[in-house]
C-alpha cells in the first residue's frame, strides 16, 4: 500500500541522505503523529512506517497501546517536553525520550527506567537559539549537564535534539548541535522537521521529524 504524503517524505530522506554522501539508511524517519487520531495513523503503520513521535504523554497514553497491540513493532518516540511527575507514564509508553532538558527529569527518568527495568534511547535538548519560550538547555551548559547525565544519574545519553528558531536559518543550529554531540562522543542527532529536513540531514541528521508533510496540516 502507497501512502502518497510518506512516500513524498521517504523520497526526499533519501535524496537528501545520498546528495550528503551518507549511506542509504542512516536516517531514520520519525513519523510526528501528535493531534491526528488512529485512523489517520493507520495508513501509514500500513503504508510500512513503524516510528513515530508524540509530543505529549496523556494524547500518546489515549491511541498508542492499541495500535501496538496490533503491530507490536512500532517504535515511539517523545518529542515535547516532559513533566517530572509524568516519568513513569513515559517511560512505560515510550521507546525513546528527545527532551531529557535538566537534571530534575533526567533523575526522573533514571530512577523510572531502573524501576521499570526498562532501558530508553535517550537524547539531550539543546535550546541552540536560547529563546526564552523554548526547552532545552543552554548549549554553554551541555557539556556539563551531559557530563552530569551520566556520572551523578547513570544515564547513557544517545544523542542530542534541537528546534531552531523559526525564523532563522536552521543550518548553523545544526552545525553547532553536531560539534556539541562531537566533542561528547554522541553518535545520534535529533535535528529537523518538514521544512528543513534535507538541511538537517546534510549537516549530520541521525532523526528527522516530519509531521505535516506526511500527515497533512493540522487543525
Amino acid at each position: 500500500m502507497v501512502h502518497e504524503g510518506l512516500k513524498t517524505v521517504l523520497d526526499g530522506v533519501l535524496r537528501a541522505t545520498q546528495a550528503a554522501g551518507r549511506p542509504a539508511g542512516e536516517v531514520n524517519l520519525i513519523a510526528v503523529s501528535k493531534t491526528f487520531a488512529a485512523p489517520d495513523i493507520i495508513p501509514v503503520i500500513e503504508a510500512g512506517q513503524r516510528l513515530f513521535g508524540e509530543n505529549r504523554v496523556q494524547e500518546a497514553k489515549g491511541k498508542w497501546p492499541a495500535l501496538r497491540m496490533r503491530w507490536p513493532d512500532l517504535a515511539l518516540h517523545l518529542i515535547g517536553p516532559l513533566q517530572s511527575n509524568k516519568a513513569a507514564e513515559a517511560v512505560q509508553l515510550f521507546d525513546a525520550i528527545h527532551t531529557v532538558d535538566r537534571p530534575k527529569i533526567a533523575q526522573a527518568i533514571a530512577a523510572e527506567m531502573k524501576r521499570q527495568a526498562k532501558p530508553l534511547t535517550l537524547f539531550v535538548q539543546v535550546n541552540t537559539g536560547r529563546e526564552p519560550q523554548k526547552a532545552g538547555i543552554d548549549p554553554g551548559e551541555a557539556d556539563a549537564f551531559l557530563a552530569r547525565c551520566r556520572d551523578v544519574f547513570g544515564l547513557g545519553i544517545s544523542g542530542l535534539m534541537c528546534i531552531p528558531p523559526a525564523d532563522e536559518d536552521p543550518r548553523p543550529h545544526f552545525d553547532l548541535l553536531r560539534e556539541i554531540a562531537r566533542r561528547n562522543g554522541l553518535p545520534k542527532l535529533s535535528m529537523g522537521m518538514s521544512g528543513d529536513y534535507a538541511a538537517a540531514i546534510a549537516a549530520g541528521a541521525t532523526h528527522v521529524r516530519v509531521g505535516s508533510a506526511i500527515f497533512g496540516k493540522r487543525d
